[in-house]
């Protein structure tokens, strides 16, 4: 499929979309909401008012617009941090499992 402008595997849905975000810790599980801007086959984009770390294993929950439709639940690591402006990071995950 590679071809179209950024050159990538998947092509990404662009989202605006409020999402949970369980940053996974040995001691602590901390929840945090953020905002989902894009999602692909392969990996997900969010924003958060602080960085993770890279390699930071994760879990992030996206909600349905319908009750007919089961919410995403996925798995992933840490690969990206842009910041964007002061409180306000782009999170980039690889998805390493899809529920």
């Amino acid at each position: 499929m590679k071809g179209f402008d950024d050159k990538r595997d998947f092509y990404r849905m662009m989202l605006n979309s409020e999402v949970i975000v369980t940053v996974i810790d040995d001691e602590v599980n901390t929840n945090l909401t953020a905002t989902c801007r894009d999602l692909s086959a392969t990996g997900m984009a969010f924003e958060l008012e602080h960085p993770i770390a890279i390699s930071t294993h994760v879990r992030v929950k996206v909600n349905s617009a319908s009750s007919q439709i089961q919410p995403l639940d996925i798995c992933g690591r840490v690969v990206r941090i842009e910041e964007e402006s002061t409180n306000c990071y782009l999170i980039g995950i690889t998805i390493e499992e899809v529920d």
